[in-house]
């Protein structure tokens, strides 16, 4: 029994580490992070779309996240205001973003001061808010009004720009998805919209994005992971949204540039192939 058990012990260490090293190699694409540039490129792709002083609204926590790292963390492009749309839901958020972006918050002073004083009253009293429909009524307009004006003063002195995700967050913004479509123009550019006050051409650079791993084959991705459910889709459907907007100011060549780079990430997307064909036949037609 005493040699049947040390012969166990070795055998078992080895089925043990065989099985690690057979973990490890199997999983080695989803682990190893060395060549992992996907957040990094996500960030430089957004900045390199917003001009100088630019104001970024999003509801995407994949943007804010990476975006809040590089501003705070890597200090780079602090000129860029990031406001994520749900966090303005926070009191502490304001506390934020004056330190942050002073001026960008007095140019809308009297409306910010207005919704935080309604929003302190609901922190401290929620359920008077959830048993009145009146207060909820007045909380939601000051709300809409802070957005409102935080927009339009910003636009009057920079350009603002939005995450794919607001013109189409009908469930949870409406009213902002409702007036923003009824009040700009949206021109898509890079990974965002910029917002244009008319509904001219509005001409900008075919900006080159860095996709490093993200459909190239060097890394690898289980079919839950963020960069399949929510990064690569905005890359996509951005890409078809530019090639959209040039399309219809008869921009077909750059068109189908762009729609290729969209398939190129995702061969099977519906949109791209039916605007790729639309501007290939209008190229074709003299």
């Amino acid at each position: 029994n005493s040699l049947e058990t040390k012969t166990a012990y070795p055998a078992a260490a080895v089925a043990v580490l065989l099985a690690a090293v057979i973990a490890l190699t199997g999983n080695w694409p989803f682990d190893n992070r060395r060549q992992y540039f996907i957040a990094t490129d996500y960030v430089e792709n957004l900045l390199s779309a917003i001009e100088p002083n630019g104001l970024l609204l999003t509801m995407d926590w994949q943007v804010a996240s990476p975006m809040f790292y590089a501003q705070e963390i890597e200090e780079r492009r602090r000129d860029v205001k990031v406001v994520d749309v749900k966090l303005l839901h926070r009191l502490w958020y304001f506390d934020y973003l004056k330190r942050a972006y002073p001026s960008f918050i007095e140019r809308s002073r009297a409306q910010v001061d207005a919704f935080v004083a309604d929003l302190t009253a609901w922190e401290h009293d929620p359920q008077a808010y959830a048993n009145d429909q009146a207060l909820t009524r007045r909380i939601n307009t000051s709300f809409q009004e802070m957005l409102h004006a935080m927009i339009a003063n910003e636009n009057q002195v920079a350009p603002v720009y939005i995450t794919e995700d607001l013109p189409f967050a009908d469930r949870r913004e409406p009213e902002l998805t409702k007036w923003l479509n009824q009040s700009y123009q949206f021109v898509a550019r890079g990974l965002v919209f910029k917002l244009e006050n008319n509904q001219d051409f509005h001409d900008s650079p075919d900006l080159e994005l860095r996709l490093r791993g993200l459909a190239d084959g060097t890394l690898r991705f289980e079919k839950d992971d963020v960069v399949n459910l929510k990064v690569l889709p905005v890359y996509t459907s951005m890409l078809v949204n530019r090639g959209r907007y040039l399309a219809l100011f008869n921009q077909h060549a750059r068109a189908i540039a762009a729609f290729k780079q969209a398939l190129a990430l995702n061969p099977t997307y519906a949109v791209a192939q039916q605007g790729l064909r639309e501007s290939t036949s209008k190229v074709r037609t003299p």
